[in-house]
């Protein structure tokens, strides 16, 4: 199987083909947001450059102000606390749960002062966060939810499509992600209002797009009187390629997916047994995509433990494994710089989240994007071997 096929090829190809044209250059961004709000059943889609880009845009479209607060998972890339900063906006960091990984609803609650004005979840890993509970957060605090789904695709939480719960939801399309076209992003909304907000803040603050209307027309710009720009925009659009590629992944969705989900099932078998490590745990009522195969080193010294045993996974001919991210909060970033920000209540400090704080570096992340399922079965033999000579 292979990553990029001839029909992702065929639509660049087409795209090149039309030289850019404006009358032609937006024939792919409109089948492929088309196309997303069919899948997931979601009125609007708009495509952004990136999957931060998605972030931002849906804190601004929600009217996220200055100063406000946003709860976000420290044990996460730290895009999403990010585009936090970007809106000028405050991240206040929840703890997560110590078997998902995810963001706990718990602490959620914890957190929630009178400027709390929205929630990010990250489905970390391919997994869903506890929607029922978070919802019911936002609901009885009047808080809007926003997905951040870059690294899930195709997931289910009770039988829905994780990219359905929040206010937005978004997607990444960068290189490592189930479907990529090396960059790119999608939002999802089904409220026209702030599907509009989202368009028009992606797109310069022009007067001429809306919610399914993503660039402005001939008849607008040949128009000397025409007043382009109603309100502060960034200009986050997807280009034409980077949306041909993106539809013809998404026609492949269910492919891509699902090499990652078989890879996962042959890790399963290897560390079957095994008291040394611990599997993110996927409750009963979720399906995890797994963008990365997910588990901790059961170590009381991970200072050591953890990289010794990625020497010897690496040593047996393992293609070694993935550390989680420094807790956001500990990045020099934010300890020199947002910590003195003013609005910021939390301390930037040990005890701050406990539980990622335990997790964070005993966390093993293994590939899941093995296109030939046999180099998936020998990284598993390895895996296994690998536990099995550990002491």
């Amino acid at each position: 199987m292979e990553r990029i096929s001839k029909l992702e090829q065929e639509y660049v190809n087409e795209v090149l083909k039309n030289a850019f044209q404006t009358s032609k250059n937006s024939i792919y961004n409109n089948k492929l947001e088309t196309a997303f709000s069919q899948l997931f059943g979601s009125k609007f889609a708009i495509g952004h450059i990136n999957g931060t880009a998605t972030l931002h845009t849906a804190l601004a479209a929600l009217d996220v102000k200055a100063g406000d607060e946003v709860i976000v998972p420290p044990l996460t890339m730290s895009s999403t606390a990010l585009a936090v900063l970007q809106n000028n906006s405050i991240p206040v960091f929840a703890d997560v749960d110590i078997n998902t990984f995810n963001i706990d609803p718990k602490s959620i609650i914890e957190k929630i002062t009178e400027k709390t004005k929205a929630i990010i979840t990250v489905a970390l890993y391919g997994l869903s966060p506890e929607y029922d509970e978070i919802l019911e957060i936002c609901k009885n605090n009047d808080i809007a939810l926003i997905e951040d789904n870059a690294e899930c695709f195709l997931s289910t939480y009770r039988d829905k499509y994780v990219g359905v719960f929040g206010d937005f939801a978004s997607f990444s399309f960068q290189a490592s992600k189930h479907l990529t076209a090396g960059e790119g992003g999608m939002l999802l909304c089904n409220d026209e209002n702030l599907a509009n907000n989202a368009r028009r803040f992606s797109s310069l603050g022009y007067a001429g797009v809306s919610a399914k209307q993503g660039k402005i027309t001939r008849e607008d710009i040949q128009d000397p009187n025409y007043s382009r720009h109603i309100s502060v925009g960034f200009n986050y659009r997807m280009s034409e390629l980077c949306a041909a590629v993106v539809l013809g992944q998404l026609e492949r969705a269910n492919e891509l997916v699902e090499v990652r989900m078989k890879t996962a099932e042959i890790y399963k078998e290897a560390i079957k047994g095994s008291h040394l490590v611990t599997l993110q745990h996927t409750p009963d009522y979720c399906i995890n995509s797994y963008w990365s195969f997910s588990m901790i080193l059961n170590t009381d010294n991970p200072e050591i433990d953890w990289y010794s045993f990625r020497k010897l996974h690496k040593a047996n001919g393992g293609d070694g494994y993935y550390a989680a991210w420094k807790l956001s909060y500990f990045e020099p970033l934010f300890l020199e710089n947002i910590q003195n920000m003013k609005g910021v209540w939390q301390k930037y400090e040990k005890g701050l989240c406990p539980v990622s704080e335990f997790l964070q570096p005993r966390m093993i992340q293994l590939k899941t994007n093995y296109w030939d399922l046999d180099d998936a079965k020998k990284q598993a033999d390895i895996l296994h071997q690998t536990i099995n000579q550990f002491k």
